[in-house]
């Protein structure tokens, strides 16, 4: 068969996968799916009312057509961005596709190049209402957690940038890059079992798009039918670099400060 013939089948298929597996293996999450993902990182990762670790990926491609500088990153290669948000078990609950290194990673999620930032503003997902924070009363939301790329909103927690940090926030920065790595982990899964994503792809951006769709859709199949191992080694994954994007609120600090406070009276036994 030619080449034309060869690539049309493969893109068909991975489209077919995609959409008969999504609403199976990555279901557009409910109030119920993020209070289990959050009672997952709770007891896997000592982080209360967390939905979800985000992060996002450079997956490398050969340059596209007529696109100039566009998909070319500061690692001086072209990519387009995977941005995913993991549960506790290193399954993705989410990703958003076809970001280029033009965008931020925070700029991604902020300014409405993520359907996943709209659906949660726009109310299609809703997150679960406050709850208590384990063994007190104080009551608290439930947020994403970020690098300190990522803005800090109501519903996004980063961590604390400078050094020479007080104990209590550097504290928070522990417990927050501690229950990160399970996006950092799901990455390197993701790499380490697909190895398409580790060289450049050579074909049209809008396949690769499916292809990534189609290996993430295939790595919460197998997480969901063969289980998932907590103790990996270590994988190098190309991280993408961003900058900060905008300033935070007054809400998004108080919010901040109170899981602040709640890690500094409950600290982990060896922090």
């Amino acid at each position: 068969m030619g080449k034309t013939t060869v690539a049309e089948i493969v893109y068909e298929t991975v489209v077919a996968i995609w959409e008969e597996l999504q609403p199976i293996h990555m279901p557009v999450p409910s109030e119920e799916n993020l209070r289990s993902v959050a009672a997952g990182f709770l007891s896997n990762w000592n982080f209360p009312n967390c939905v979800g670790a985000i992060d996002g990926k450079h997956v490398p491609i050969r340059c596209p057509s007529n696109s100039g500088s566009m998909f070319f990153n500061y690692k001086k290669f072209f990519s387009v961005i995977l941005q995913g948000v993991s549960d506790a078990n290193y399954r993705f609950i989410n990703i958003d596709v076809g970001g280029y290194e033009k965008q931020s990673d925070g700029g991604t999620f902020q300014f409405q190049a993520s359907e996943f930032y709209r659906a949660l503003t726009d109310g299609k997902i809703n997150l679960p209402k406050h709850s208590f924070l384990p063994q007190t009363n104080v009551v608290a939301p439930y947020v994403l957690i970020g690098d300190e790329a990522y803005p800090l909103l109501p519903f996004v927690l980063k961590p604390y940038s400078g050094t020479h940090l007080p104990l209590d926030k550097e504290c928070f920065n522990k417990r927050l890059s501690r229950a990160r790595r399970t996006v950092e982990c799901a990455f390197g899964l993701l790499t380490s079992k697909w190895r398409v994503l580790a060289k450049g792809i050579e074909t049209r951006v809008d396949m690769v798009d499916s292809i990534v769709k189609y290996v993430c859709i295939l790595h919460n199949t197998v997480i969901d039918k063969d289980g998932f191992q907590q103790n990996l080694t270590e994988v190098s994954v190309r991280s993408v670099f961003w900058q900060n994007c905008g300033r935070p609120t007054n809400e998004a600090k108080s919010i901040r400060d109170i899981f602040t406070t709640y890690f500094a009276h409950n600290p982990l036994t060896y922090e």
